[in-house]
């Protein structure tokens, strides 16, 4: 099959819809089918890119995004005339102004030669977000019934796009490379804890909802003192809040316990998660999935703490030990207390989360793709 994944965005950014592209394609790819990326402007050169739309950016979700400008009509209806798709794969929400019109001339250029699905990935943050999401919904509920199929990452991002947008979805969770992760944290050795400390380890953007000022803030009034002197932590990302960060950890005493690494190579990460014992992702919600676990997870990381937001909750399941409202900065520090204190709870957590990692593989995900594609 030719298939083309059609996202508003770039292909550049390493964001997570970025990451499902890309790891579905390659996935398809290696399976024997041709996959083009069909988005806004964008320099990488290592597959097919079709670069078709320029982008403005707008803060959404808590999100730095990037929505495109309107793109010419006639210019599409050329392209899709010439490439001839068997499979168009869009990524929801999707702009009016591009992807939408994709589908447009799509259905114009093929009628019902071409299948069209779309992977529903948001799940809002606030009222605010939600609100707006919605209205987008309402605005394109003509496009949307052109579509012939639809998935969503999760259960909770399943049911916002049946009240937001009238989707009717099923779960296909987003793809992570499983075998790739593991292979990579492998090839490097371990960089452990000073002095025989366990590590703690936090990576993502310094952005109010990923939580890593919520995790300094247990570090410093929750965690127990005995717990504390054991580990030391390793907050690795960039953002807006790095400057607040640092003055946390300073105002809380925590200089000698939590080190601000600054962003982390797409290629370094794995090797990253691996060297943690615990590894906290204390999202307080807009998640839809939570790819991040799964690459920890992937990696070998000790055990994964996630925040109990909808999405990451539908990826970490249900066990207590391993999720918390990291608003609740009492709660937030006894679970990363007992995690500390108690080894052979982490070893337990470790073997079920090493089993549970593998729903997520794309191999097995991307077989459910295919699927979708009618294949």
């Amino acid at each position: 099959m030719k298939i083309a994944m059609v996202l508003d965005d770039s292909i550049d950014r390493p964001d997570g819809v970025q990451q499902y592209v890309l790891t579905l394609g390659a996935f398809l790819s290696r399976a024997g089918h041709e996959v083009h990326y069909v988005c806004s402007s964008a320099t990488r050169d290592d597959v097919t890119v079709h670069s078709l739309a320029r982008n403005v950016g707008v803060t959404f979700n808590g999100n730095g995004l990037r929505i495109p400008l309107p793109t010419s009509r006639a210019m599409l209806r050329d392209f899709l005339e010439r490439e001839r798709y068997d499979v168009i794969h869009v990524q929801i929400p999707h702009s009016p102004l591009f992807a939408s019109r994709v589908v447009d001339e799509a259905r114009r250029v093929q009628a019902r030669t071409v299948r069209i699905v779309g992977t529903f990935h948001i799940l809002p943050d606030g009222a605010v977000s939600e609100y707006g999401t919605r209205l987008l919904g309402r605005w394109q509920r003509r496009n949307l019934a052109k579509f012939d199929a639809f998935c969503a990452v999760s259960p909770p991002a399943r049911e916002f796009a049946a009240r937001a947008f009238g989707i009717s979805a099923e779960v296909i969770p987003c793809p992570v490379d499983v075998d790739r992760f593991a292979a990579e944290a492998a090839a490097r050795p371990r960089v452990r804890g000073a002095d025989g400390r366990l590590v703690v380890s936090f990576l993502g953007r310094l952005v109010e909802r990923k939580g890593a000022v919520e995790l300094v803030r247990a570090l410093g009034a929750a965690v127990a003192p005995d717990a504390l002197s054991r580990i030391e932590v390793r907050i690795g990302g960039k953002g807006p809040l790095a400057d607040a960060l640092a003055g946390d950890i300073s105002r809380l005493g925590l200089g000698d316990r939590v080190e601000l690494l600054g962003f982390v190579a797409e290629e370094d990460k794995a090797a990253f998660y691996a060297d943690a014992d615990i590894a906290v992702f204390p999202a307080t919600g807009g998640e839809s999935f939570g790819i991040v676990l799964v690459e920890a997870m992937a990696s070998g990381a000790g055990v994964v703490l996630a925040g109990a937001n909808p999405g990451y909750l539908s990826v970490i399941g249900d066990l207590p030990e391993v999720s918390v409202d990291a608003r609740d900065t009492a709660a937030f520090g006894a679970a990363l207390t007992r995690l500390i204190e108690d080894a052979s709870l982490r070893a337990e957590l470790h073997a079920e989360q090493a089993a549970r990692v593998r729903r997520f593989d794309v191999a097995a995900v991307g077989e459910q793709v295919l699927t979708l594609y009618g294949a």
